[in-house]
């Protein structure tokens, strides 16, 4: 395959990015979309230019590192993670934008790389539970329905690479704070932390300056993992529930 690649180049937070066009050769369709980047940085070096720089880790879908725009698309046309979205995607002859995610709480470090410690901070602001830790427990010790065990189960699998709020138009993080709190929230080791857990994890949220949620639901759209829209609705009911509890109504 050849293909024309459009790629976003900045060389740090304070200078103005700009469109850069290159042109790939004989890439293969079995190729993930992060190889057929390493293609293109191996011709950029041997030319004696600067590779560009993107995330990526596992490259395993699971860590959410691989953080790209492609052709408007967060993690391109499939619904799954950059690393795992292969070249047979695509066309030959194809011309393919590749962006950042483009979000204020999110700012370039360089090139394709943002800064998403914000969601840290979300994170470190309530998502943890004081039960005691040591050895595991027997598997019946604390019994969990299971209605309660399939839901939390699916927000665990949120691994936070903010695709959500590179889609959604307010670049709001409902979704992933939703989903970090609901974990936690229906089990009986969060209880504890039950209501402050939702009121500090969304103040920090708010304070990292994401976009407010209006149920447009691209998040969700996006998601390569499946965290479903009504997990944003769960995390409004736990705020009003916690919000009224803190006022003794």
């Amino acid at each position: 395959m050849k293909l024309t690649l459009r790629v976003w180049r900045q060389k740090n937070a304070d200078a103005d990015g700009t469109m850069s066009t290159y042109e790939v050769d004989g890439i293969s369709p079995d190729m993930s979309f992060l190889e057929m980047l390493d293609t293109l940085n191996e011709e950029l070096i041997l030319k004696g230019e600067d590779p560009v720089a993107f995330d990526h880790d596992c490259r395993e879908g699971i860590c959410g590192a691989c953080s790209l725009v492609i052709n408007g698309d967060a993690h391109g046309p499939e619904r799954t993670t950059t690393c795992q979205l292969h070249m047979r995607s695509f066309e030959d002859g194809d011309t393919i934008d590749v962006e950042p995610w483009r979000a204020a709480a999110f700012p370039v470090v360089k090139d394709l790389v943002v800064d998403r410690s914000a969601f840290d901070r979300i994170i470190q602001a309530g998502g943890y539970i004081t039960a005691p830790t040591g050895s595991a427990p027997d598997a019946h010790a604390t019994p969990v329905p299971k209605p309660d065990a399939d839901l939390a189960f699916e927000h665990a699998e949120c691994i936070g690479c903010g695709a959500c709020v590179a889609a959604c138009p307010n670049g709001a993080a409902m979704l992933f704070t939703s989903a970090k709190i609901n974990h936690l929230n229906v089990l009986p080791q969060g209880a504890p932390e039950r209501e402050t857990r939702v009121l500090d994890m969304v103040a920090q949220m708010d304070d990292e300056g994401f976009g407010g949620c209006t149920l447009a639901g691209e998040c969700a759209t996006a998601c390569p993992k499946g965290i479903p829209l009504t997990s944003i609705t769960g995390m409004n009911k736990e705020w009003l529930r916690a919000t009224r509890k803190a006022a003794g109504r």
